[in-house]
């Protein structure tokens, strides 16, 4: 379905694990079927350098190429529009409802004790303010840039460069979205070998062609390959706006990267 008007999503749950996984012309039923509902059980060492309460903490900075603050909800929590308790608030909760995974916020930017985080609806780049005391906030140095043009992903750890690999990317009639996103929960799929590999990452972009996907918001994630995505190769341009890696490269990606570690995609 191409998108005709603007989508309001008036919550956080990011409920559907359906991703833009498939080739332009074929496998969206075999994509949509592989969407593993649980979340990786994976450990992710140095993704957290540093995790505060909100007593004590420091002030959280912008998200830079060596440094960004993750936001991690602990309870139910309301978001507001502004810096302020004030008007009706949209309420975040703790746990992913496509896996149950923990919830992590990449942090924007903060006035006080309030926190403007990135929210994975629609539109792209959405944010909200919440207050900080009822948070626990983490430090992390990895960080994923993706680029368009040269169809490849780099990981980077405190600004510098740790992997940097080739991958599939959205075909030009559904391109990757560009901008800035984060991952907002880890999937292990039920099949290693099958269309998705053995872990997808959702992020909080969607796209911006495709108002939904297989029963799923149009999601975009980095995932693995196997079955019928292993016939378009690496470095080229033929998902629905997913971003398609070696499976080795997505456990890499799994093992050491958490819920809201900022990811960009530049053209």
């Amino acid at each position: 379905m191409r998108r005709g008007v603007a989508l309001a999503i008036a919550t956080i749950a990011w409920g559907s694990a359906a991703t833009l996984s498939a080739p332009a012309a074929t496998g969206a039923a075999s994509a949509a079927a592989a969407i593993a509902l649980r979340p990786a059980a994976v450990a992710a060492p140095g993704a957290a350098i540093a995790s505060r309460s909100a007593a004590g903490r420091a002030s959280p900075a912008p998200p830079t190429r060596a440094s960004a603050w993750i936001a991690r909800l602990v309870a139910d929590t309301p978001a507001w529009r502004q810096p302020r308790a004030e008007g009706s608030p949209r309420m975040l909760a703790p746990l992913a409802k496509a896996t149950g995974g923990p919830v992590g916020l990449l942090v924007l930017e903060a006035r006080g004790n309030w926190l403007r985080v990135l929210l994975p609806t629609r539109p792209n780049g959405s944010g909200a303010w919440i207050n900080a005391r009822r948070v626990r906030l983490a430090r992390t140095r990895w960080r994923v840039e993706i680029d368009r043009s040269a169809r490849t992903v780099r990981v980077l750890r405190a600004g510098r460069t740790v992997r940097r690999f080739k991958a599939v990317v959205g075909a030009p009639a559904t391109p990757t979205p560009t901008g800035r996103f984060a991952i907002a929960e880890l999937a292990r799929q039920p099949d290693p070998d099958g269309f998705l590999g053995p872990f997808a990452l959702h992020l909080t972009a969607h796209s911006e062609v495709l108002d939904d996907y297989g029963g799923g918001p149009g999601r975009v994630a980095i995932h693995g390959r196997g079955g019928e995505s292993l016939t378009d190769p690496l470095g080229s341009a033929r998902s629905h706006g997913c971003i398609r890696v070696d499976n080795a490269e997505v456990r890499f990606l799994a093992r050491h990267l958490v819920a809201g570690v900022p990811v960009t995609v530049a053209s």
